[in-house]
């Protein structure tokens, strides 16, 4: 028995509307295609039909690709064919848009010779995010559609743009009403029925705007360092304004397949997966009863609990902020306006937006008004004893089932259950800074933390729009843990030779933000530092002893000017050069790739043994803590994905040549 076609048709007049229901985003898949297919064949070779409408049932018009298919057989009609054939049909069809008009969806509608929308309709081709470029005709119909300059915003950056905006360009003939688009686009399909000729994306010519994309491509060169996707994206809309269009088409099929079957799509696809898979707990059941959370306390109002909070009132949720002086109290609160009112006037919220979350803040010195909070974390110093002081006052003062919460870094959270009477209620939310803008949160899960309050806080994550990982209770968790040896190891090799400049410059050019010593001036080099000047063990103690503490003093392992720009430091070689003497480490010529066997192959073996001891659920879920925690480029997937790529063998190979324990996982080639 065959599964109903998602695809259906209804006759109104003379007017053939076209619909398809294929929940939740009506993805473009193998069904879609082939009822799209005979639908337009339908109404092609019926003589009473005059035009025709396609429009999509439930909450959006075809929102892209289906993904489940991504890696499967092709099946046909392939979409640029199924596109080309609706653009080439001999009668009127119109695209009916509301949702979002997305990849595939968008090409469709660019296929359809008249496009009306509702007015909160989004039309755009995000394939770059995955590596990939729009490649049924997308980079070559929608400069002749809107012209370079959009052409090249939309396929190269991938955001979408409004349904004002795609009129105001010519993507979009009519805006519809945002209840009546049905009835709206059939009576604009009985208006254009007769027209001819009928308009074709592939029969308009564009003209070639060379300085529209050297000032785009010189605007975005940050953005888009290390990327191919992009730039294959602006060089097919290049293409657009010098080759006839079926030439330009089959210029664009050629660099889509190049990026389909390269490594960086493959990475980039393969972070959009683990995303979605980390969001799953393994041994929790997906319908598990949810504890509501209708307000938030947080405790401590510095950078990381100001942070913390902005995520709950961006949310719409309550937060009582406590500290315990006046002073911290009201700079904590000034700090999370100002940071507010900074986006606001940016347009990226509105001022009114503002006061609504000033005013779902509570702000208090009386720690017993945390009484009413469903979930309470603690955001204060790195000190275990300060932490456990804190939650054994919260075991007497929270409500029974309140979710409480660590936003430790490192510490051990079951030492920190241990000290209340509620340790399957204490689970870690560790935050990433700032709190308020990085998409990290690694939810780490104790002995005893309760499967409702894992399952509670992981959806709660989704609703404050954080990409959540479950980490196991190890020290550092996931991405600190591997952070370490690579630490460990940085410093070794500016005692054998190396330079702060030439190690940092190994990270960035393999694509991360910054490399470790530029992350410690950030940081601030006197972070864990024993504050003790006469206790000198090594090159960073010598630094912080000094007050080269990092950016904030405008000098750690570089020297700054007022702007912040670095400089290589003539004080910090010597004191290296002083540290290499005492501890007599013989000198060699690091290069740039031992560089990369000890500072970024001793993460992927640590990544191995933290999935040997059942710390992290799967491989992916590591490739995400480091994508979204520490700024690891998306185009390599990840440590675990990259070393995959690399070759475990040559992995292995190198990490035994510099005296490193292998993980048998990562040995035997069986990371998961």
């Amino acid at each position: 028995m065959t599964s109903p076609s998602p695809i259906r048709t209804e006759r109104h007049g003379d007017v053939l509307v076209i619909v398809s229901d294929n929940p939740p985003v009506n993805a473009l898949s193998a069904a879609v295609r082939i009822g799209l297919e005979a639908a337009i064949k339908e109404g092609a070779a019926d003589q009473s039909i005059a035009a025709m409408v396609i429009r999509c049932d439930g909450r959006t018009f075809f929102a892209g690709a289906d993904i489940t298919e991504f890696g499967k057989p092709p099946v046909e009609p392939l979409l640029p064919v199924l596109v080309d054939m609706i653009e080439a049909c001999g009668k009127p069809v119109v695209a009916a848009i509301h949702g979002t008009a997305l990849g595939g969806g968008c090409e469709v509608a660019l296929g359809c010779h008249y496009r009306v929308a509702v007015p909160s309709a989004k039309i755009g081709t995000p394939e770059v995010k995955l590596g990939l470029l729009p490649g049924a005709g997308g980079t070559q119909r929608l400069p002749r559609l809107a012209g370079v300059r959009l052409a090249l915003e939309m396929t190269a950056k991938g955001e979408p743009i409004s349904a004002q905006r795609a009129q105001e360009a010519g993507l979009i003939d009519r805006i519809v009403g945002e209840d009546s688009l049905a009835a709206d686009a059939l009576a604009f399909a009985d208006e254009v029925k007769a027209k001819r000729p009928i308009p074709r994306a592939a029969e308009k010519t564009v003209a070639a705007d060379p300085a529209a994309v050297a000032a785009f491509t010189k605007e975005n060169a940050r953005r888009f360092r290390g990327f191919d996707a992009p730039a294959a994206n602006i060089d097919c809309v290049v293409k657009a304004t010098e080759l006839p269009f079926a030439e330009g088409l089959a210029y664009e099929r050629q660099a889509f397949m190049r990026l389909m079957t390269g490594t960086q799509s493959a990475a980039q696809r393969h972070i959009f997966f683990a995303e979605r898979q980390a969001a799953r707990i393994d041994d929790v059941p997906a319908d598990t009863a949810l504890r509501p959370i209708a307000r938030v306390g947080v405790i401590g109002a510095g950078t990381m609990g100001g942070g913390i909070a902005m995520n709950f009132l961006s949310a719409g949720i309550p937060v009582t902020i406590v500290e315990m002086a006046e002073e911290a109290l009201d700079r904590g609160t000034a700090v999370i306006r100002k940071n507010y009112e900074a986006t606001a006037a940016k347009g990226r919220m509105e001022f009114a937006q503002v006061e609504a979350a000033m005013a779902a803040l509570t702000p208090t010195l009386d720690f017993n008004a945390l009484a009413d909070c469903d979930l309470i974390i603690e955001a204060v110093y790195e000190n275990m004893e300060v932490k456990q002081e804190i939650f054994a006052r919260l075991d007497g003062i929270a409500k029974p089932g309140a979710i409480l919460a660590s936003n430790t870094s490192y510490l051990d959270i079951d030492a920190i259950a241990a000290c209340t009477k509620r340790p399957q209620d204490v689970l870690g939310m560790h935050f990433f800074s700032p709190a308020n803008v990085m998409k990290l949160l690694e939810v780490v899960r104790g002995a005893a933390t309760a499967p409702d309050v894992l399952a509670t806080v992981m959806a709660l994550a989704k609703r404050i729009r954080k990409v959540a990982v479950v980490a196991g209770v190890t020290y550092g968790f996931i991405g600190n843990r591997m952070l370490m040896p690579r630490q460990v190891e940085a410093n070794k090799l500016l005692l054998e030779g190396a330079t702060p400049e030439q190690i940092d410059r190994v990270h960035t050019a393999f694509g991360m933000p910054m490399g470790p010593f530029q992350m410690a001036d950030l940081a601030g080099v006197d972070i864990g530092w024993h504050r003790d000047p006469s206790r000198i063990e090594n090159v960073r103690d010598a630094l912080a002893a000094e007050g080269r503490w990092g950016q904030k003093k405008q000098a750690g392992f570089y020297d700054y000017d007022e702007k912040r720009n670095p400089s290589p430091s003539p004080r910090v070689a010597e004191i290296i050069q002083e540290w290499r003497e005492k501890t007599g480490t013989p000198q060699h010529e690091v290069t740039d790739e031992e560089i990369v066997e000890r500072t970024l192959y001793p993460m992927v073996n640590e990544g191995a043994l933290i999935l040997e001891e059942g710390k992290a659920q799967r491989a992916s879920d590591v490739d995400v803590v480091w994508i979204y925690g520490y700024g690891w480029p998306v185009y390599r997937g990840g440590p675990m994905f990259w070393a995959k790529t690399e070759g475990y063998d040559k992995v292995v190979a190198a990490l035994e040549k510099h005296g490193f324990t292998v993980a048998k996982s990562l040995r035997a080639g069986t990371i998961k």
